[in-house]
């Protein structure tokens, strides 16, 4: 799929922003990992911090692979989609099934800030492969939500995790 350069421009700037991101969550495990290793649920959380942006980044870097087969990008958006929301999908209900308590209200906007705008990769990866070229309104979608949600799971491993 040739992209237009005004996409491939704006998918270059979302690599970066989505790459510099991924730094400041590593950083942030890494300057609270005592504490968050003394939690039995921030290891996981830790972990889909990570997921999301290191997702978002593949999506958007397969999408930039100059002189590719649309069918093999689209594809390959769509298995990186599928990842991003089974993994932390799986780590959730392994926390979930240790802890007492969880609300439905906590468990859905915990889904949401991991997994659930990963969905926008899935939808993104199925329109190109139908041809769409409204699969990259999806991949930015995605894109952006990520950022949003890689900045709240980094305040609570930097800011949250110390109250």
């Amino acid at each position: 799929m040739p992209l237009t350069s005004k996409w491939s421009s704006f998918f270059t700037a979302e690599l970066g922003a989505l790459a510099s991101l991924t730094g400041f969550v590593v950083v942030a495990i890494s300057i609270n990992l005592t504490r968050i290793l003394a939690f039995p649920s921030l290891p996981g959380r830790a972990a889909e911090a990570l997921i999301a942006p290191v997702g978002a980044i593949t999506a958007t870097g397969l999408i930039l692979v100059p002189d590719q087969s649309s069918m093999l990008a689209a594809a390959a958006i769509l298995a990186t989609g599928l990842v991003m929301v089974a993994a932390p999908t799986a780590i959730q209900l392994r926390t979930w099934s240790a802890r007492k308590g969880v609300t439905a209200v906590e468990r859905i906007v915990r889904f949401a800030a991991s997994a659930g705008f990963s969905l926008t990769f899935i939808v993104s990866g199925a329109l190109l492969m139908a041809g769409a070229h409204s699969g990259l309104v999806w991949l930015a979608a995605g894109d952006i939500a990520c950022i949003i949600a890689v900045v709240l799971s980094a305040w609570v491993l930097m800011i949250e995790i110390l109250r």
